[in-house]
C-alpha cells in the first residue's frame, strides 16, 4: 500500500468544463453536451448543487481532433464564476502564451469578483503545432517545465510581496507591487495552483511549487507511484501537495449497461482523429528524458478520451463506481476530475446516486479506523 496516508477529509469533485466543442470523447456517439455559454452556465449551477466543488476550464486555441470550436479558458472561467455562488473555477493556462504578471493581475481581479473562488491549472503543453502556428517558440520538454516552474514562482511572488523581485531565465520582476492582491481566506491564503504531467520532471516540479497535482487517468497502482514521486519532492522542499485524478464516469443502473455504453463509445471512435491526437501527444511524451511523459502507455481505446479517463475504471453501477473511488482515496487521491458523455443529466445522476454512496463508504471507513 501507499506510503502516503489517505486523507481523512471527504473526497472532492471537479468536472471538465465543456468549453470546447465535441464533448469529452473523440467519438461519433451521441453526446448531449453543449459547448456554448448558456449550456455551461446551467451546468455550473447544476454541478455546485450536486456535490462538485471545482470545475476545470479547458485551454485550446485552435481546432484539432474533433474540437472544432473553443472558448478561451480564463474569460470563460470568469463568466462561470460570476454565474455561480460556491463553485471554484480553475482556468487552464499555458506559460508560453501568457506574461505571468498579466495573468496574476487577471486572476487577482477574478478572485475579488468571485469572493475567493478563482484558481489556475498551469499546463506545460503538448500541442506543438498550435504553438508554432501562432508564432510561439516551442521549447523541448524539460525547458517547458522549467518555464512553468518559473511562471508559478513569479506569480506567487507578485501575489504575496509588496516589493516583488524575481530573476529567472524566462521571467524577471523588479521591485513591483501589485494591488489589490488576491483575497486571503481561511484555509486558502492564495488562489490554488494546479499542475499536471506524468513525467519525473513534472512530479518533481509539482512537489516544489504546486498546490495540486492532476494525473491523467490510471489504475490505483499507477496513481500510487505518481503520488509517491510527487510526495518525495514535496517533502524535500518542506511542502505538501494534494492529488487529483482524471476519470470518465459511466454510471448506469446495471454493470452490463455501463460497459455496453463504454464499448459503444470506443466502437464509434473517429479513427483518424484518435490516431492524430495519439501521434501528437506521444511525440510530446517521448521527448522526456526518461520517456515517462503523459500518454506513453495509452492504447487506441485509452486515447478516445483525451486524458486517459477510461483507465481510471469508473464504469459500472453507482455502488461499483463509489467503491472504485474509495480504492483511489486509500492510495492518496483527494479529488476526482470527472468527464461524462451527457454532462447535464449525468452530473445530476452523480449527485443523486453516486455521491451519497461515496459519503456512506467514507463514514464507514472513518469508523473502522477510529
Amino acid at each position: 500500500m501507499s506510503t502516503t496516508p489517505a486523507s481523512t477529509e471527504p473526497l472532492k469533485f471537479a468536472y471538465w468544463v465543456p468549453n470546447v466543442s465535441g464533448g469529452l470523447v473523440i467519438s461519433d456517439i451521441e453526446q448531449r453536451t453543449g459547448w456554448d455559454y448558456d449550456y455551461n452556465k446551467r451546468l455550473a449551477r447544476t454541478a455546485e448543487d450536486n456535490g462538485f466543488e471545482y470545475a476545470l476550464t479547458q485551454v485550446r486555441y485552435t481546432a484539432s481532433y474533433g474540437a472544432a470550436h473553443q472558448h478561451e479558458a480564463t474569460s470563460f472561467s470568469l463568466a462561470l464564476l460570476l454565474a455561480t455562488e460556491r463553485l471554484k473555477v480553475i482556468s487552464a493556462v499555458h506559460p508560453y502564451m501568457w506574461h505571468p504578471g498579466v495573468l496574476a493581475k487577471f486572476i487577482a481581479t477574478a478572485d475579488h469578483l468571485s469572493n475567493g473562488r478563482a484558481a489556475i491549472n498551469v499546463v506545460s503543453g503538448w500541442f506543438k503545432d498550435e504553438a508554432t502556428s501562432m508564432g510561439v517558440r516551442w521549447l523541448e520538454h524539460g525547458e517547458r517545465y522549467r518555464m512553468a516552474e518559473e511562471f508559478i514562482s513569479y506569480i506567487r511572488e507578485i501575489w504575496t510581496e509588496d516589493n516583488a523581485q524575481f530573476r529567472g531565465d524566462f521571467f524577471q520582476l523588479r521591485d513591483f507591487e501589485m494591488l489589490p492582491k488576491p483575497l486571503d481566506l481561511p484555509g486558502r491564503p492564495l488562489p490554488e495552483i494546479f499542475q499536471g504531467g506524468n513525467s519525473s520532471v513534472a512530479q518533481e516540479m509539482a512537489g516544489r511549487v504546486s498546490d495540486w497535482y492532476f494525473a491523467n487517468g490510471n489504475t490505483p497502482d499507477g496513481i500510487e507511484r505518481q503520488i509517491e514521486g510527487v510526495t518525495r519532492s514535496a517533502r524535500a522542499a518542506g511542502r505538501t501537495v494534494r492529488f487529483g485524478v482524471n476519470g470518465f464516469m459511466v454510471a448506469r443502473d446495471s454493470e452490463a449497461e455501463a460497459h455496453a455504453t463504454l464499448e459503444e463509445i470506443i466502437a464509434k471512435a473517429n479513427p483518424e482523429a484518435v490516431e492524430g491526437f495519439g501521434n501528437a501527444v506521444k511525440q510530446a511524451g517521448q521527448s522526456t528524458g526518461d520517456r515517462t511523459g503523459m500518454w506513453q502507455g495509452s492504447d487506441f481505446a485509452d486515447l478516445v478520451q483525451y486524458n486517459d479517463g477510461f483507465r481510471t475504471g469508473l464504469v459500472g453501477t453507482p455502488e461499483q463506481v463509489a467503491h472504485r473511488m474509495l480504492e483511489f482515496k486509500r492510495r492518496g487521491v483527494d479529488l476526482f476530475l470527472l468527464g461524462f458523455l451527457h454532462f447535464q443529466e449525468e452530473v445530476e445522476h452523480f449527485g443523486r446516486h453516486v455521491l451519497p454512496i461515496v459519503r456512506e463508504l467514507e463514514a464507514a471507513e472513518q469508523e473502522r479506523v477510529a
